[in-house]
């Protein structure tokens, strides 16, 4: 699963909401390091990301920056060997409530979006 989130062949074929598509301009998997890419919204609008990569301890931990577009927060995320698979524990802090407030619906929705395109992934589901 650690694979799934650090490999880019990997994560640009799951990552984003239902709909969207990635093209991957930079993959630094190292501390510091940047991740640029855009994601393609079905709506053929384009969101550029940049992040950086804060902590990597693998196969358990992953952190990192959201700097832009569209906000910043800094997302971690634990990866817990379990019986039958491994548990994903995916947390997003923003500095303030009333930052993450206006978009709070929308990127539960599209967490979780994004979490089912992962499974299907993982579990060789079309």
């Amino acid at each position: 699963m650690f694979t799934a989130w650090t490999d880019p062949a990997l994560l640009v074929r799951w990552w984003g909401p239902k709909g969207f598509t990635n093209t991957f301009h930079r993959f630094e998997l190292k501390s510091e390091g940047m991740w640029e890419f855009t994601m393609h919204g079905p709506n053929a609008v384009d969101f550029n990301n940049t992040c950086v990569f804060k902590r990597i301890e693998p196969p358990t931990y992953l952190e990192f920056d959201h700097l832009k577009e569209m906000h910043f927060y800094k997302a971690m995320v634990n990866f817990t060997e379990v019986e039958g698979g491994t548990r994903v524990d995916w947390g997003m802090r923003f500095n303030t409530a009333m930052e993450m407030a206006p978009i709070r619906t929308f990127i539960e929705r599209a967490n979780e979006e994004n979490m089912d395109k992962l499974e299907s992934l993982c579990t060789g589901a079309s």
